[in-house]
């Protein structure tokens, strides 16, 4: 990847196949040595795929999913977001639930732009806050969501994966209400 994506949009079900690639990837690739690495071996591109599509196609609009594409057309990034998760309640906050990229994407701005438009998004839609939990161990992306402004709140809670707790840490951001 040379750098340049013409920007981000909305996710369609087309895309659904290489979305679960990036998700796969990413995890890969982010995750080796904080998750049981058969789990990560495991993760199945096609599985995800009807998943991803599944919930898009059956979703109430409340997540929205965006994707990067790259100045070839394909796609380099996915990030997906809508109302905080207080266990079965949807609050009136924001969650990063998700944002993913092509390991060979890493450092190149995807990330930044991926996040930049869902703050944005939340905040035009006047969401106060956003949440995102990251793995305690995952000290790249903690950096990466720190430089964006986010912030440790305190709150903890293990995300249990193959049977493993793997230890998380929640980041919050107040957002300022801008134009939509």
């Amino acid at each position: 990847m040379n750098g340049a994506f013409p920007g981000i949009r909305a996710m369609t079900a087309d895309d659904c196949d290489r979305v679960a690639e990036i998700r796969i990837r990413g995890w890969r690739h982010a995750y080796r040595g904080l998750v049981p690495q058969p789990y990560l071996d495991g993760l199945d591109v096609a599985a995800d795929a009807e998943r991803h599509r599944a919930r898009l196609l059956g979703g109430d609009g409340g997540v929205v999913n965006l994707v990067a594409e790259t100045d070839g057309g394909g796609l380099a990034g996915w990030a997906a977001f809508g109302p905080y998760r207080d266990g079965e309640t949807r609050t009136r906050d924001a969650e990063l639930y998700a944002l993913y990229l092509l390991p060979e994407s890493i450092g190149h701005g995807v990330g930044r732009a991926l996040l930049a438009e869902a703050v944005r998004r939340c905040s035009a839609a006047g969401h106060g806050r956003m949440y995102l939990w990251v793995l305690e161990g995952n000290t790249r992306a903690r950096r990466f969501y720190e430089r964006a402004g986010f912030a440790a709140d305190g709150a903890e809670e293990p995300f249990e994966v193959d049977g493993v707790a793997v230890p998380e840490v929640r980041y919050a951001k107040d957002l300022a209400a801008v134009p939509g």
